[in-house]
């Protein structure tokens, strides 16, 4: 069974940077398509990055241009570069899994990691 755990959540001013990981264990992590996903206090949960398995990546208007998605296949691991953070990034963050390679097809969910960003 696929198990995936956040890390890296966390208190940060306006501009500043975090960088998120996903722990990936109980499948062939070079198999799956990884995403980030975010969920805002009253707001519905969004796709913030995709990366597949053939390199190819999809970031949200929102972000693009200020987080980098990125895996370490040897490591296990996604990653999430979030840089010239803003207030309205505060959500939490959620890491998903699937062998399909559709935006909404998600099979396996972490648990999630707060990051909040004062103005």
């Amino acid at each position: 069974q696929v198990q995936l755990v956040e890390s890296g959540g966390g208190l940060v001013q306006a501009g500043g940077s975090l960088r998120l990981s996903c722990a990936f264990s109980g499948g062939i992590f070079n198999r799956y398509k990884m995403s980030w996903f975010r969920q805002a206090p009253g707001k519905e949960r969004e796709v913030v990055a995709i990366t597949w398995i053939d390199g190819g990546t999809y970031y949200s208007a929102s972000v693009k241009g200020r987080f980098i998605i990125s895996r370490d296949n040897a490591k296990n691991t996604l990653y999430l570069q979030m840089d010239s953070l803003k207030s309205e990034d505060t959500a939490v963050y959620y890491c998903a899994a699937s062998l399909r390679p559709g935006v909404s097809e998600n099979d396996y969910w972490g648990q999630g990691t707060q990051v909040t960003v004062s103005s």
